[in-house]
């Protein structure tokens, strides 16, 4: 007889797993399935590796300007091996620490492939072909996304890689590294390459690196990599990569004009496809409505087939880490028939550059294209005490309000310390908060957080 649960979960990422510590604390009997290792592609392909080399290329950085404030290190020695070696220490403790977690919790942790076979039913198939049947009440899939590669010609050419590959290599810091793809892996990969001592070339086919963001902060951030030596190349499309005596080439088409780069290695950023292979049974495959490949699914996160949910990049939405995490609480939550208890309308990004960038809700530009009229404050990072001590970057602060209402409606952060301060600055647009009630709050100094209040006055002002 078949295994039975309350909720089964497959895929033990940031939405699955808190999903399914949620579900437990309920008193529900949860299982979580996953065919790689609990933590996501976050933990152990994306976000945490990421920002575990971003902040050993910063202590780099900033090793190299200390002379600059009357401190001599003596010769720099980079040993990218143990740097790389340190990322993945860090991945498994916090691995550690949710399997301890889920343990703890009762949630049983099953590994293997997980395919819905039927409404309340889940077959895995184990390492070494067996195979387990479980029956449940509800099904939630959090299977998460994978690197997407475009059909470039060459692109299978050893040597290229994708953000997966880049993060699983031996630390190799390349003398030549291009990088096709502008947006926020392509970005962070650049700084930490950049800063380690790589010539990077970024190829972006956008007008701008960043495209979805604030085109200041585009502009800024450009300038800046420029001045550390990265050479970017927008509005350019890479028509092929080929494999010669002298490495890779990648040639591309920028503004009408054939160019090309040498490289001894390509990194492939530019976007993400979902993992829905071997997900569901031929039947299953039939009654699970999808769009452009991603599942579909409601508000509450019901997709087409009664008792089955699905969060997080396998639905196509904004694919960040903490979306998922708020999506699988939300179906928890109405699975279960619980009032909500987080907010998915206002949502925070967060490209770890340095400096730092942190924006949620709409840019005035954004505001302008749906007919809103803004006002915005903005406070120049450069005269910020904090920021002139610790030697930052040209950064800045934004906020966007209603002309009428003075309500916040978005904010733009480029300086130290953005991704920190950006929850004070979504809590204020999710509540409606005025520039005024954000000028009203004393700011400890000298902080960051103090262009939080320099850019709410210069906003109330207009």
């Amino acid at each position: 007889m078949a295994e039975s649960y309350d909720l089964i979960v497959i895929g033990a990422g940031p939405g699955g797993y808190l999903a399914a510590l949620k579900a437990a604390k309920l008193g529900r009997k949860t299982a979580v399935i996953e065919r790689e290792n609990v933590g996501g592609t976050c933990l152990n392909k994306g976000c945490i590796p990421t920002k575990s080399l971003l902040h050993a290329c910063e202590l780099y950085r900033e090793m190299g300007a200390a002379e600059r404030i009357g401190i001599t290190c003596g010769e720099r020695i980079l040993c990218s091996a143990d740097v790389w070696n340190r990322k993945d220490q860090v991945v498994s403790e916090l691995r550690n620490g949710i399997a301890q977690s889920l343990k703890k919790a009762k949630v049983e942790v099953i590994y293997g492939q997980g395919t819905v076979t039927g409404e309340k039913e889940v077959t895995v198939r184990k390492e070494g072909g067996e195979q387990q049947v479980l029956s449940c009440d509800k099904i939630l899939i959090a299977t998460g996304s994978r690197p997407s590669i475009p059909p470039i010609a060459g692109a299978q050419t050893e040597g290229v890689v994708d953000s997966d590959g880049i993060l699983n290599g031996d630390g190799t810091i390349y003398p030549r590294f291009v990088i096709i793809g502008g947006g926020v892996i392509g970005m962070e990969m650049a700084t930490i390459y950049s800063d380690f001592g790589s010539q990077v070339t970024v190829i972006e086919a956008m007008d701008r690196i960043l495209p979805g963001m604030d085109k200041e902060i585009s502009q800024n951030l450009k300038m800046i990599m420029k001045k550390r030596g990265v050479d970017i190349h927008t509005s350019a499309a890479v028509k092929e990569i080929q494999k010669t005596d002298d490495g890779l080439v990648c040639r591309y088409e920028e503004k009408g004009r054939e160019a090309k780069v040498c490289a001894d290695r390509i990194l492939i950023a530019t976007g993400r496809k979902p993992n829905t292979e071997e997900l569901f049974s031929e039947v299953m495959e039939q009654k699970i409505e999808k769009n452009r490949g991603f599942l579909a699914v409601d508000g509450d996160f019901r997709t087409s087939v009664k008792g089955i949910y699905a969060i997080g990049d396998v639905t196509g939405g904004i694919q960040l880490a903490h979306v998922a995490s708020a999506e699988g609480y939300r179906a928890v939550e109405a699975m279960f028939g619980l009032p909500f208890s987080q907010n998915l309308d206002v949502v925070p990004s967060c490209v770890y550059t340095s400096p730092e960038i942190a924006c949620v809700g709409m840019t005035a530009d954004q505001a302008k294209e749906k007919g809103i009229e803004v006002k915005t404050g903005k406070y120049i990072m450069s005269v910020n005490g904090k920021s002139v001590l610790s030697m930052q970057e040209r950064g800045f602060i934004k906020l966007v309000a209603g002309a009428e209402s003075k309500k916040l409606i978005g904010a733009q952060l480029m300086c130290a310390r953005a991704t920190d301060m950006i929850g004070e600055l979504e809590l204020a647009v999710s509540k409606g908060m005025t520039a005024g009630d954000l000028a009203e709050v004393m700011m400890p100094h000298p902080t960051f957080c103090e262009g939080i209040g320099e850019a709410a006055m210069e906003l109330i002002e207009k």
